[in-house]
């Protein structure tokens, strides 16, 4: 699936909603770290690196969204589509 820039950034704002709907946050920090889904406290947190390209954002903010259970609630089919082509391919 080719997917143009804009479309991505729709994308990882979609994701981001989806993440706060399965009730974990989503940070955007510096540092040498790829990032990924954690538990800080007790508050679920997914943390990406701010310098990472949006593909790869989406990349890590999906990896972290199937940790959550994403797979087992509804999505609309765009989305859902986009996740299980990343899944496939990362």
């Amino acid at each position: 699936m080719k997917i143009k820039e804009k479309e991505l950034e729709n994308i990882l704002v979609e994701l981001k909603q989806l993440a706060a709907e399965l009730g974990a946050k989503v940070r955007f920090e510096r540092g040498d770290f790829q990032g990924g889904y954690c538990i800080v406290r007790t508050d679920k947190t997914i943390v990406i690196n701010k310098l990472s390209s949006l593909q790869r954002k989406i990349i890590i903010l999906t990896s972290a969204l199937k940790e959550l259970g994403v797979n087992e609630i509804y999505l609309p089919p765009k989305l859902r589509e986009v996740i299980e082509e990343i899944s496939e391919t990362s």
